[in-house]
């Protein structure tokens, strides 16, 4: 993606990116912290996944880590805990235009998600005259241009997502599909075992469905190896790292290079 506009900016070029089919290479943040997401944020990643349904966030830490992001060329994305109006809502105000949408698995669903981000009549979203995510009412025209640029990804988890995923594709205000391999597992029986064909399997029907229906998929790939080939099947909106493993793996690195050798041994 080219160097993006601050995230408040109007229009959103994420949202325009991930519709144009643009590969999209992504970072994980869990640690909810702001300063572990400022320092990622000035590697360059095209996008930055703040998640709140696995990781300890609320809207009063992920405020300082969409601060933390504002010089940075990464567009942020949120994870709420669920498919929730209201949180989803409070999220809207805080500043947040990019959602990443766990576990929908009908069109129904997706339907939801998207009404969620949406001031009436096209959505459900309350109306608050003054929040962060207008700046504080001094952004020109934002009820204007509020619900054409909220981008909505929604996440594949379950079988039953794989066999709707058509029907969740074909809703209006869906941009892209986001498969979550480690539920996907457990959902098909092979829990720990994405990489088990079955799994694997439904992972390429997805992605092939979205392509064929002209809207990009998406995965979290930490491992380099499967990374490379979910880009290769055709995925475009791919999160590589996440801050947490990239921590765990540097500490040990350096854990077993001091600490695993004889005494004495240099």
């Amino acid at each position: 993606m080219s160097a993006a506009l601050p995230y408040q900016s109007l229009p959103n070029s994420f949202r325009r990116a991930v519709r144009d089919g643009d590969t999209l290479i992504g970072c994980w943040a869990s640690l909810a912290s702001p300063i572990a997401t400022e320092l990622l944020g000035v590697i360059g990643f095209d996008w930055m996944l703040l998640d709140a349904e696995h990781a300890p966030n609320d809207v009063l830490t992920l405020i300082p880590q969409l601060m933390a992001l504002k010089d940075s060329a990464s567009a942020p994305v949120v994870r709420p805990p669920a498919n929730d109006s209201v949180f989803i809502k409070r999220l809207l105000d805080s500043g947040f235009s990019n959602f990443l949408v766990p576990f929908v698995e009908s069109a129904d669903d997706a339907a939801r998600a998207v009404a969620a981000t949406r001031y009436p009549p096209q959505g459900i979203r309350g109306v608050s005259v003054s929040h962060r995510g207008n700046r504080y009412a001094t952004l020109p025209d934002y009820f204007k241009l509020a619900n054409d640029n909220v981008c909505v990804i929604v996440q594949i988890e379950s079988r039953k997502a794989v066999d709707n995923i058509d029907e969740i594709l074909d809703v209006d205000g869906v941009d892209g599909v986001f498969v979550g391999p480690s539920d996907l597992a457990a959902s098909y029986g092979h829990l720990g075992n994405a990489n088990h064909p079955d799994v694997q399997q439904a992972i390429a029907r997805v992605f092939e469905r979205a392509q064929a229906m002209g809207k990009p998929s998406g995965i979290l790939a930490p491992v380099q190896a499967d990374a490379e080939r979910y880009l290769a099947m055709g995925c475009r909106v791919i999160a590589v790292c996440a801050d947490m493993g990239l921590l765990k793996g540097a500490a040990q690195a350096v854990q077993n290079h001091f600490m695993q050798k004889p005494a004495g041994h240099v």
